[in-house]
């Protein structure tokens, strides 16, 4: 069978050059359109639902939230398990699905099912899900460097600017901001004056909540002039919270700052983002969505924080805090020195021991095409080009080029016997 197709290529030689050139020409498409990523993404197929319920304890979230969105997440179709996790005023369920299902449409038949859960669910808490990406979907880290500004403007400025703005990037699932305050009104409530003045905290609570808001009205024409009336009644300054009606009493307004006292302050933290032990910074983590080319996003959010840093505040630049495009760089050039030592090696070997230019030539040839085969093949797969993968094919390389130089020694061994013996041949008959 080796035998006829040897044959059957040297009688087709036209037609094996043209094939080997497809096949090189496929592998160069396939490198370009393969996924390029440092580390092979191992994590599960899976659909991340988030609730928030601020003060509860764990046991309450547990049994008031987690139980039932578990129960009734349950009869998906192709779901493996599900995972629930219930914490302190928040809770997670991962729901892991078949390793063949398609990550979008498992995230629409969990929504459709949160739908139907959410009346279950205690008032104002709203399940959400998770960003559409994998556990090793963090590719790029970046904070501010803003000396002139403290930390709450700083996340705010990550938060309604620089985020909003990196979120638009083809491939980027979400941007999480870390580090510095979150801004808000804080009212220091005095319980002696409440009692005093017979107003339940849920009275201010309310009360505060119904006068941050815009109403709107009818319109008014006046001499041929349509109006439209709206009352604006969004807070601005800490005065209009103090100046904020909660009751009264013997018919003089109680107003917040009667109760108690307004200040800005920053949302409660649970930890830090320290960068070298040189002091806290601020700024956000780029997560990728499944299945992109983790080498081409960074680049395209690269370029679009340039274009975000003509509109910061003089003085704030963008500082790198990890970058795995770096080490995806490292590695497709660890192959590359690979691929060419071992050209230059083989070369030397075969002219020096065969002293024949054109058996160098085959295996030169054999290489870039061999290489290209590999990629075709992570390309069908589905397999990113990642650290294992092109470690691999470098490995791959070494045993390409001992394969080669035997089987071209081999051939040129042949051909110079059959030679010798045509030429003996040719000798006798003379004689």
């Amino acid at each position: 069978m080796v035998r006829k197709l040897i044959e059957l290529a040297l009688r087709n030689r036209l037609i094996v050059l043209l094939l080997a050139a497809a096949m090189f020409a496929y592998g160069i498409f396939s490198i370009r359109k393969n996924p390029i990523d440092a580390i092979p993404d191992l994590s599960e197929n899976q659909v991340i639902v988030f609730t928030e319920w601020m003060g509860r304890s764990p046991q309450v979230i547990e049994d008031q939230v987690t139980y039932p969105l578990v129960s009734n997440l349950q009869g998906i179709p192709n779901v493996r398990n599900i995972r629930g996790s219930s914490m302190f005023g928040m809770s997670f369920i991962y729901v892991i699905f078949d390793d063949d299902v398609d990550t979008y449409w498992a995230r629409t038949r969990v929504l459709e099912r949160l739908n139907f859960a959410q009346r279950l669910l205690p008032q104002g808490v709203t399940p959400t899900l998770g960003p559409d990406g994998t556990g090793v979907g963090h590719i790029y880290w970046y904070h501010l460097d803003a000396p002139k500004m403290d930390l709450g403007e700083q996340r705010a400025l990550q938060d309604w600017y620089i985020k909003f703005a990196l979120q638009t990037v083809p491939g980027v699932a979400e941007v999480a901001s870390f580090g510095g305050f979150e801004k808000q009104y804080q009212l220091v409530i005095d319980p002696v004056k409440l009692q005093y003045y017979n107003i339940s905290m849920m009275d201010v609570m309310n009360k505060v909540q119904a006068n941050n808001n815009d109403v709107g009205g009818r319109k008014f024409e006046m001499s041929g002039m349509a109006y439209i009336i709206r009352g604006l009644g969004y807070i601005r300054s800490l005065e209009d919270v103090e100046n904020l009606a909660l009751g009264n009493y013997k018919g003089v307004p109680v107003r917040v700052r009667d109760v108690g006292t307004v200040q800005m302050g920053g949302d409660l933290r649970l930890g830090i983002f320290d960068m070298d032990g040189e002091g806290e910074v601020v700024g956000g983590i780029v997560v990728m969505r499944y299945n992109e080319n983790a080498n081409k996003v960074i680049e395209a959010v690269k370029e679009k924080m340039a274009e975000v840093q003509k509109g910061l505040p003089e003085g704030v630049t963008f500082k790198t805090s990890y970058d795995r495009s770096t080490l995806i760089q490292e590695a497709i050039a660890s192959v590359k020195a690979t691929l060419i030592e071992e050209i230059i090696a083989v070369s030397l070997i075969v002219l020096l021991f065969l002293f024949h230019w054109r058996s160098a030539l085959i295996i030169l040839i054999q290489l870039p095409i061999s290489v290209a085969a590999g990629f075709i093949l992570l390309e069908m797969f589905g397999i990113s080009s990642n650290i294992m993968s092109l470690t691999g094919i470098a490995l791959a390389i070494g045993v390409v080029v001992d394969d080669g130089i035997v089987m071209v020694e081999n051939a040129y061994r042949h051909v110079n016997e059959a030679q010798e013996q045509k030429i003996s041949g040719q000798l006798k008959d003379s004689v």
